[in-house]
Order: C-alpha cells, then sequence, then structure tokens
C-alpha cells in the first residue's frame, strides 16, 4: 500500500484550481513525481486500481505532466506570454493551453499565428510538441491541411495564419489566440500582427491570447511587457532538463553560459541595448528577411582567422555575404567557430562552392601568406584575396553599420551569434571576429563605403581580381 494515497482521478470530473486552472479532480499537480518516488510494486499496485477510462485521462492530462509554470495563471489577464529559453517547452505550452479553451468553450474560434505559415504549420500544428501530437482522445481534434484548418469534436476550430501577411488577420474574428515566437515578427507594410491579431479578440465574454517567444530586446517586447493585462511567464532551458537529449544542456551551457546570447537564449532575459554599440536588435529586424527575394550577382566568403583553436582562443570568424541586383547585401550564413586550420578551410572552401561565390576574402594580418596556402591545399583554384587592415577596427565597422541604418544590409534567416556580438560590441573594445568577417565581406562587396582607403588588397597572382 502507499503511504500516503494517491486519489483516483474521475474521467469527467473537474474543479478550477486558483493555481493550476482547470484540473482532474484528484490530481495533485506532483502526482507524477510522488510515482516516480514510490517503490515499483507500490506504482503498479496503485495504477492497477485504474479503469481503463480514467488511465487514459491520467495518461494524457496536461495538469498530470506539466510543470507548473506550464499551467494557465490565475488572476485576470488578456495577454499570457511566456518569455522562456529554448528547450522550456514553451510549444507544448501553447498546444496545451489551445486544447483546454477548445475544451472548455464548445464551438469556439481560436487563431494560430507563426512567424510564417511554414513555422505555423511544421511547429504549432505538426510539430512532435505541437496540436495534432497532443491531441486528446476525449475531444480529439482533425487537421485539414488543404484548409490550414483545425476542428475539434466538439465543434471548436483553430485557423492558421503567419505574421509576415499581419492584413490577412484584419478580418477575420476570434475568441482566442496563440502567437508563436511572437519577438521575431516583422512590421510589413506598416503592419503587425500583432496588433490586428489583438484587434481580432472580439467574441465571446472573455477573449485571451497566449504568447511564446524567445526574448528579443526590441521596443515592442518591452511595450507588452509593461501593459497592465499581461501576465508574463519566465522560464530558461534548464527548467526543462529532464526531458532534453542527454548532455544537450551542458553542451549548451559549456558554450554560451556567461554570453550576451546564453543569457538570452537561454535564460530568457529580455537585455538592454549596449550603450555605444555599433549596432542594435531593432534596426536588425527591420531588415530582416526570410530567403533572398533575387540571384545573386556577387556572393563573397569572408575570414577573419585565429591563430589558434583552443578553448580559450578567438573564434575563426567565417561569413557568407551577397550583393543583391538592387544593390543591397545579404548576410546569407555564419559559419564562425573554434576550428582547427584544416577545419575552417574546408569549411569557408564548401561555402564557396555551395553558393557559388566569386571570391573568398581573408584578413592576414596574423596570418600572413599561410592563410592563402592553408586554403589553396583544399583547392588550388579557388579565387582568393587577401585583405590588411591599415585603420582601426572601428573606422571599418562604421561605414558598414551606417549601411544597416539604411536599412541596405538584411540578415538571411536568424543568425544569433553573429548578431549578439553586433549588438555587443563597442569602439575601443576588442572586436569579435564574427563581426570582422561581416564588415570584410560587406566592404569587399560595396566598395563605396570606403574600400580603397581602407584595405590593403593583394590579388591571388594566378586569378586577376575582376573588375567592378
Amino acid at each position: 500500500m502507499l503511504r500516503q494515497p494517491l486519489h483516483r482521478p474521475p474521467v469527467c470530473g473537474r474543479v478550477c484550481d486558483p493555481d493550476r486552472g482547470f484540473v482532474v479532480r484528484g490530481v495533485m499537480p506532483s502526482l507524477i513525481e510522488k510515482l516516480r518516488a514510490r517503490p515499483k510494486h507500490e506504482r503498479d499496485a496503485w495504477l492497477a486500481t485504474l479503469t481503463p477510462d480514467e488511465a487514459v485521462r491520467l495518461l494524457h492530462s496536461w495538469i498530470v505532466h506539466g510543470r507548473h509554470e506550464q499551467m494557465t495563471p490565475r488572476g485576470d489577464w488578456r495577454w499570457w506570454v511566456v518569455l522562456a529559453g529554448r528547450g522550456f517547452g514553451k510549444t507544448r505550452t501553447g498546444a496545451e493551453q489551445v486544447h483546454l479553451w477548445a475544451e472548455q468553450q464548445p464551438g469556439c474560434r481560436i487563431a494560430l499565428v507563426g512567424r510564417t505559415y511554414r513555422d505555423t504549420r511544421s511547429v504549432m500544428v505538426e510539430g512532435e510538441s505541437g496540436i495534432v501530437a497532443t491531441s486528446k482522445p476525449w475531444n480529439p481534434c482533425q487537421w485539414e491541411p488543404g484548409k490550414q484548418t483545425i476542428t475539434w469534436a466538439n465543434g471548436s476550430t483553430a485557423q492558421c495564419y503567419t505574421a509576415d501577411k499581419p492584413d490577412v488577420l484584419a478580418g477575420p474574428q476570434h475568441h482566442f489566440a496563440w502567437g508563436d515566437e511572437w519577438c521575431l515578427w516583422r512590421e510589413v507594410g506598416g503592419m503587425h500582427a500583432l496588433d490586428q491579431m489583438a484587434m481580432g479578440l472580439r467574441l465571446g465574454t472573455d477573449p485571451r491570447a497566449i504568447i511564446t517567444s524567445t526574448p528579443r530586446p526590441t521596443a515592442r517586447v518591452r511595450a507588452m511587457l509593461s501593459r497592465d493585462d499581461v501576465h508574463v511567464t519566465r522560464g530558461s532551458t534548464m527548467d526543462n532538463r529532464q526531458n532534453l537529449a542527454p548532455g544537450v544542456v551542458d553542451e549548451l551551457l559549456r558554450r554560451y553560459e556567461g554570453t550576451r546570447l546564453g543569457r538570452q537564449e537561454l535564460h530568457a532575459e529580455v537585455l538592454d541595448a549596449v550603450e555605444g554599440a555599433l549596432w542594435d536588435i531593432d534596426t536588425i529586424d527591420a531588415a530582416r528577411v526570410d530567403t533572398v527575394p533575387h540571384t545573386l550577382p556577387r556572393v563573397v566568403v569572408a575570414i577573419d582567422p585565429a591563430v589558434t583553436a583552443l578553448d580559450e582562443s578567438d573564434e575563426t570568424g567565417i561569413v557568407v555575404v551577397g550583393l543583391g541586383a538592387d544593390g543591397d547585401a545579404y548576410v546569407i550564413e555564419d559559419l564562425s567557430g573554434r576550428h582547427p586550420v584544416s577545419d575552417w578551410t574546408r569549411i569557408a572552401v564548401d561555402a564557396y562552392h555551395r553558393h557559388g561565390a566569386s571570391r573568398i576574402v581573408a584578413e592576414v594580418n596574423q596570418g600572413g601568406d599561410l592563410v592563402e596556402s592553408t586554403i589553396r591545399a583544399v583547392h588550388r583554384r579557388v579565387a582568393y584575396e587577401a585583405v590588411r587592415a591599415s585603420r582601426g577596427k572601428a573606422t571599418r565597422a562604421e561605414p558598414v553599420s551606417a549601411l544597416y541604418e539604411q536599412g541596405r544590409v538584411h540578415h538571411v534567416g536568424m543568425l544569433p551569434e553573429l548578431e549578439d556580438q553586433l549588438c555587443a560590441w563597442v569602439p575601443g573594445l576588442a572586436s569579435p571576429d564574427r563581426l570582422d568577417a561581416l564588415v570584410w565581406g560587406v566592404t569587399w562587396l560595396m566598395p563605396r563605403i570606403g574600400r580603397a582607403p581602407e584595405v590593403s588588397w593583394a590579388a591571388a597572382p594566378k586569378i586577376a581580381r575582376p573588375g567592378f
């Protein structure tokens, strides 16, 4: 017998717990933990007392498996903002909240908004922690991809939207909404999907929304967090450690603990802008694109090589940048890391071929001719150019920063480690290598920002440098 009885959960009985939201009667928040702490024979004896229907409800009830911070908050709120680190369980939290709304209010209409249609479908709906995977046997849902619609057995429905087309949200009305990775949504055509989603929350007596995201230090995020009708839940990657693959958290902590990127992506801190920094995340986000909108006439792989590859060494900056037909620069890939020489040369040459690059450009202030010889050892006929800095890093970086402010440099997708370095660097400090590689790449592609007086160019003797 159990020393402390664990009561049976009835199939349909439900009560409202002010701390946990609607829960199965008799199932305490720590039921799973209590069961795990018991000897196996005691667990088996208690589970054997459950009817098949009770066992099914126990197996699928979120209140049994979720953590306290993932449960519906008490109080009078309109927006529940879950700002948490990667791996916290944000998607599962949002999906379970949607199921709860669909069950509590039969026939309700719910909006599902992701950064793109692909994100909405692949993460929020079809993902391993999404709505379809967490469907409840007592109120199953049916997903119709052609209509981008989910329908529950009790008549509740959910419609998929994309934040990249906020005007689509201007007409429909909803009782509830779930927005995922909200901090990455961009304003399009003067409209923002969050504003359109809010205006459509006008059905029923208590319309509400859950917003799940890894935080970003933007003005819109800070404005949302200051509102009186917002309940904020914060969490870190470590909160869900037991459900992540072994060693993942240790590896993430080893690489990012103590960095700005780690504080944001793992511990979900909304970081203040660094005073004096040449870049800020709002400017980068404003020009961000999901894909390159056209062919790139010229692409360069820019390298700022490190001398060693020890744990305490600098990184080797490897950034792929393209020049579009519109005259803007597109930052395509950040392949930087603490790589041995044999690795970073192979990575750079692979990127050169993969993107059909015009040239590999490498700073040789430290490595000299050794940089070229190691690259040519991987591929003898690669187009290569050496660059040597003749002025300070701030002088080189300021023209590139100005291009960002003009909206002429676009990051293709998310480049978090590079963006973290850009937003944290202040002139006068040692500049990180990802930043240096980016500056070399943009400067080579857009010489009018000051390449001629800034850089001493030494073209490879066997391959002539193409004219501009």
